[in-house]
This record gives C-alpha cells, structure tokens and sequence, in this order.
C-alpha cells in the first residue's frame, strides 16, 4: 500500500514568535563556536555607555560556575512601561527581535553613535542562554531604584521586581549574568585569550574608560586603563610580534565631521595610529564604534586609499618615483601596521556577527580625514617622508619582479626538454656528459662527432645573458638559460641552498665555445651564470671548459715519421710545436699553419679528435680557487658588474701589460 503523501495546506506554514528564530537558526544571528559573542553584545551596550560618555568602569567575571557577569556604571537600561508596549523596557530589550536604543541615531537619541544596529544583540544572548538574570540601578521620579528581572531559555521566569535603594547601592549601572546554553555552541567553554584581548582593546579605544576582569575560581582581576590609547596599544603590539623598529614616528591623528561638514553626520570621523617597518610581522586592528572588526571592511579601505594618496602626492611632489616604476595601493599598504577607531552614525555591517564594515560611506570619511592629515604630516617632516618613500619604492619594485617572475615551461606537470637538445643515451651520471656549444654550425659538428651512447649537445645561439645581477625569478625570461637549466636538470639556487640535485642528468656539463676572444667572451658568461645561480654543480665538480685548439700544423713526413697533423691550444704551444719539428730537422717553411676561425670549420672527426674523445681532448675542470668565494665573488662583481666601470678601468691599467691580446 502506498503511503500517504504529506499534505500542504494552511495549517503547514509555521509562524516563528519571539526569540524562536534564534533558537532554530542560532548561526544567522552570532558565532556557534564558543559563547564569547553573545558575551560581547552585552559588552558592546556597556561600551556603547562609555562611548557616549556616561560610564567610566566596565567589570566582567568569569563566575565559578560557568557564568559570566558583566557590570557598568552607565545609565541603567530603562524599566518602566514602554509608551506603546506596555510592558518594562527592559523586558522588551531581552525579548524581541528588531527592539532596541540604538535605532533613533537623531538628535537627542540615546546612542548617537553605537555598534548596535539590528536590534537583536542582546536578545540573541538571552535566547541563547540557560539563564539570564538583569539588576539595574537607575534613578526615577520616585528616587534612586535597584530593579531585577530573570529569564530562562528566552523567556521570563521572575518578573521585575523593584526595590527604594540603600546607602550601599551604587547610583546607577547595569549588570548582565548569563549562562550560556551549552546546547548551541561547538564548546561551551569561553576562550579565555579572545575575552582578555577583546576587554583590553574596548580600555585603549575608551581613554579614560576602566576595563577589569575577574577570574572567580583563581581570584584573579586584571584592569586596563589606558590614557594614550591607541598609541600605546600599537607599540605594545608592535613589541610582542617582534617587528622591530619603525622606520618612521608613530604617525597618530584624529578628526571627526563639525556639524557644517559636508556629506557627513557632527560626529562621524576616526581616530588612527599608523606604524611602517621592514620587517617582521604587521599589526592591524579596526573598529567601528568599538566593535572590533577582524575582517575589515569599508573604514580600512578608506585608510589604505588616504595612506597611498598621500604617499604617492609626496613620492610625485619630491620626484622620488624611479623610471618605469608605478605605485599602486598594496605597495603602501604592504608594511602598515595600524590601530583604526571610527565613528559612524548608522553603521552597516556584513552579518549580525559584525565582522566586516560595508558602510560605503565611510570608505570617503576615513580616505579624507587620513589623507589630509598624512600629507600635512609629511611635508612637514621631509626628511621622514623620503625614508616612508624608499620603503615603498622598494615594495613597488619588488612587486613588478614578482610579476615578471618566469617559470619553467611544462608540459604535463613534466619540464620539456629543449628541441634543440640531442641528448645521448645512456642514463648514467657517471658517464654522461653535455657540451654546451657556441653555435649552430659547431653544434652540428659535435653531433656528428660525439659518441651518442654518452654525450649530449646542447647548441647555444649568440652570447648568453650576463647572469651576475639578474634576479633567480627573471633567469628564465632568457631562452638560452632555461634551455640549459631544463637540460641539466637541477634549479637555480644560492650558494647557502641545498639544492635538489637528484635530476642531475649529466656527471660533466662542458662550456665548448671558439679558442678565440669571443669565445672566451662566451666561457666568462657561462661560468659567471653557474658561479651565481648554480655553485653546487662547481663546488661537486660538474663544471668543465673544453679547450679546442686554435691551430692545425701540417708537419711532412720525417725519416721514418710520417706525416702529420698537430693541434696547438694557442700561440705558446704553436712556437713549441714549430721548435720541436726543427729539431726533428724539418727546415722553417716546410709545415703549414692553418687557424680556425671558429669549431664550425673543423670537420666532426676533428672535433672529436681534439676536443670530445676523453683519451685525446684536454677538458679543465672547474674549482674555487685558494682565495675562496668571497674573493671569488668580489672579482666576478668587479668583472661582471654593471656599476663597476671604474673599477675595472683601475684593474686593466694596472694589469693590462700581462696580456697576450689576440686582436
């Protein structure tokens, strides 16, 4: 038998009352991890007290049980009749959504300015809680009152009671004891660090303003008074991150709307503290009418627009702005560390939780106030607003590297070898080996003269890149240094890495170019590249300059010695060559003497002869010398940097007689 499908009818639609809403979805209305945000509405309308000038003390306890107390000397929360609901105020605060002080924002009202909007603050504390209880002290017609009211689960369960007050009574205030019901949250308990920090930022945002808490079981009380606000706040936690000194003074201004100001409520405004330093962890905090806002929002755009307008007004002004360089927020923005209060008279908030200020108001309120002020301030201390602008220079340029950084090409997940690679093969290190060839015509040559069962060529077109200042993210913008990189296998790396050499490919990586001036042009670059961006493949001995001949002498027969061919590294071996067929009696005239104009004119079997058959070739291993590598490296920055012309013009006049120059 088919079952009954379930009718829709009227009688299916259901009507949440009162704080039901909250009870079925409690993570529409606060945060369900741990109590400590439906402790914070109650602390939020003690603040709103401060704010207004009317409480000098906030006091929470941690009570024994599990409970938590939160005391003020403000005004007291109204308790008679409500003029149109007809019950106490009170009750109509704790009990419905949508009901509260804060919405009547004209003047005369109660909050003009408050982190309260919605209404449902402090009743989501009550819906959510086991129990609630409410004292008030507050004054009347009828003289100085102490009033009390309980709730359960939302509900009320002791009436308001009044009574006259006594000498031992304190004259006005309000305190909130609710046990959160355990039911709705991830854990019950309160994160004791998150309560502490967030009483301690309520005392720097309320100068003035007494902030204590107690710990019931332990006794313990701690109380944060704080007269310089949020300058002192920035600097303790400047310290406590370890981010070291700032590169300029604290920078700390405020400025609110007068009641001509246009566009905005008398009032509205914000107060800031801003830290720039090298190094180490930034500090950033914001605030709207003291509710902290960890997720930001439309208040720090504003400070992060004034903050980069102005620095880039005083970047411009002073002409500081390097050629092809272009500031942009982040650049600013990337080393600030900040403390930011504002003020906003009717402030919109992403989500009851209120993490995150969507106000679009006050992105122009703060951007105006801060920039202003930061402009003033620097053209009045030039000296500090050019160190500000050498720091963001430098973000700037470091920004426009990264974006230029050039990645290996892949295929696959898998770096593709070149296309101009012949590769050899065996996969023994051991043995395997790569010449890198000035060339595509000498290339061609070695391919044909190598044997292919061990040596690989990897031809180079023209002359490779000067390496010695190249930043390790740009190396592979040049073709010929990601071939090599790709072929070898291993990365580029500093001389402290330890590199990953495990897809080494060959035990031997020969640099192969002409025996002449461009060629040991070509050889110069090569081993500045590895000596900068690959030094462990030099200091385990990867690294090999095979020396070609520059000349062939065709020497006659002699005697019983045929004739032959004789390969001469330079001028030095030449002249020795031609003394020893002397003194085999062959007379002057009798050789020839043939130079190569480059390894392209030699055929493979030549090449092979002289240069690749590891019996009859000369190949120089490459090793720091007995100076080491710091003097290593000053000698490549003299040689091969772009700023040391006048260092080596002192070098060659000193040096220059030593030189055999071929020209």
């Amino acid at each position: 038998m088919a079952s009954k499908k379930p009718e829709y009818s009227e009688s299916s639609i259901r009507v949440l009352k009162g704080l039901e809403p909250v009870k079925q979805r409690p993570g529409m209305y606060t945060r369900t991890e741990s109590p400590l945000h439906i402790i914070q509405e109650v602390i939020d309308n003690a603040s709103d007290e401060a704010l207004g000038g009317y409480c000098k003390h906030i006091h929470v306890t941690l009570n024994a049980d599990g409970s938590v107390s939160v005391e003020d000397d403000g005004r007291g929360i109204p308790v008679g009749l409500h003029p149109e609901e007809k019950v106490p105020t009170v009750e109509i605060v704790f009990t419905r959504l949508h009901a509260g002080g804060k919405f009547d924002k004209g003047s005369g009202g109660a909050y003009a300015f408050s982190g309260g909007l919605h209404g449902v603050g402090v009743s989501v504390t009550n819906a959510l809680s086991a129990r609630l209880e409410i004292t008030v002290w507050r004054k009347d017609d009828k003289g100085n009152g102490v009033h009390s009211i309980e709730f359960a689960d939302g509900d009320v369960v002791q009436k308001l009671t009044s009574r006259p007050a006594n000498k031992d009574d304190k004259k006005s205030g309000t305190r909130v004891t609710a046990w959160p019901n355990p039911k709705y949250f991830d854990s019950p308990q309160i994160p004791y660090a998150e309560l502490q920090r967030l009483l301690r930022s309520k005392a720097v945002l309320l100068p003035g303003v007494r902030v204590s808490f107690t710990q019931a079981k332990s006794g313990d009380t701690q109380s944060w008074l704080y007269e310089q606000g949020l300058r002192g706040y920035l600097n303790e936690a400047l310290a406590q991150t370890s981010s070291g000194a700032t590169l300029i003074p604290l920078f700390e201004a405020e400025q609110y709307a007068t009641a001509e100001a246009d566009g905005f409520a008398e009032g509205e405004g914000a107060a800031w503290v801003v830290a720039w330093t090298e190094e180490g962890a930034v500090v950033r905090e914001s605030y709207v009418n003291l509710i902290p806002t960890p997720a930001g929002g439309t208040h720090e755009s504003g400070l992060r627009e004034g903050l980069f307008g102005a620095v880039k007004s005083f970047v411009e002004l002073h002409s500081l702005l390097p050629k092809g360089v272009k500031l942009l927020p982040e650049d600013v923005f990337a080393r600030t560390s900040f403390v930011l209060s504002a003020k906003v008279l009717d402030p919109q908030f992403q989500g009851q939780i209120k993490e995150k200020l969507n106000s679009r108001d006050a992105v122009r309120l703060v951007a105006g106030y801060s920039r202003t002020a930061l402009e003033l301030w620097l053209n009045q201390h030039v000296d500090y607003g050019k160190k500000l602008a050498d720091l963001v220079i430098k973000q700037a340029q470091s920004r426009l590297r990264s974006a230029q950084k050039v990645e290996k090409r892949k295929s696959s997940g898998v770096a593709v070898l070149p296309g101009k690679l012949t590769d050899c093969e065996s996969t023994d290190i051991t043995r395997n080996e790569i010449f890198l060839v000035e060339g595509d015509s000498a290339g061609g040559s070695a391919k044909m003269g190598r044997d292919k069962e061990f040596q690989a060529i990897l031809p180079l077109r023209g002359k490779v890149l000067n390496a010695w200042e190249t930043e390790r993210d740009r190396l592979f913008a040049n073709n010929e240094i990601h071939d090599i990189a790709v072929a070898i296998g291993v990365d580029p790396h500093g001389k402290n890495d330890e590199p990953d050499l495990s897809g080494l490919r060959y035990g031997r990586v020969c640099i192969l170019s002409d025996a002449d001036v461009d060629g040991s042009h070509i050889q110069v670059l090569l081993l500045t590249l590895f000596f900068r961006h690959f030094p462990k493949l030099i200091e385990r001995g990867h690294i090999y300059v095979a020396r070609p001949p520059l000349y062939r002498i065709d020497a006659p027969a002699r005697g019983k010695k045929p004739a032959q061919k004789i390969y001469a590294l330079d001028e030095g071996e030449l002249e020795a060559i031609e003394d020893k067929l002397r003194k085999d009696g062959v007379k002057d005239g009798a050789w020839s003497i043939a130079r190569f104009k480059g390894l392209g004119e030699m055929s493979a079997g030549q090449l092979w002869e002289t240069t690749m058959n590891p019996d009859t070739r000369r190949l120089l291993p490459i090793a720091i010398g007995e100076l080491g590598v710091p003097a290593s490296e000053d000698r490549f920055t003299m040689l091969m940097g772009k700023g040391e012309a006048a260092a080596r013009r002192a070098w060659l006049e000193e040096h220059g007689n030593e030189v055999d120059a071929d020209i």
